[in-house]
């Protein structure tokens, strides 16, 4: 599985985060194995420098063959929030969808 993060300017320390972020990637989406092919990771602070609540977002993207990509996306407060729920809200489309696909 390939896994691509994309971050805006407003994200700090893209070289850590981007690690700690397709670490967090792979290790959530390992039973999938080889169905994914790629899965790409957009991080965003919505807000830039101005505070504000649930201004972080992670949206990703997995890409399966022979399928439309499967997209969930979350807001929080901060990235490690936000990346864990857009996480688990791409592990469930994506049992849907694989489910969906299979049983035709």
């Amino acid at each position: 599985m390939q896994v691509q993060v994309n971050t805006d300017s407003n994200i700090q320390g893209r070289d850590d985060v981007t690690e700690r972020v397709k670490a967090s990637v792979v290790h959530a989406l390992e039973r999938f194995g080889e169905r994914i092919t790629r899965v790409e990771v957009h991080l965003s602070d919505e807000n830039s420098t101005k505070a504000g609540a649930a201004d972080k977002r992670c949206l990703l993207e997995a890409r399966l063959p022979g399928m439309q990509p499967v997209i969930a996306s979350h807001h929080a407060d901060g990235l490690p929030q936000a990346i864990d729920g857009a996480l688990d809200k791409l592990r469930r489309a994506l049992e849907s969808a694989i489910g969906k696909h299979t049983n035709r």
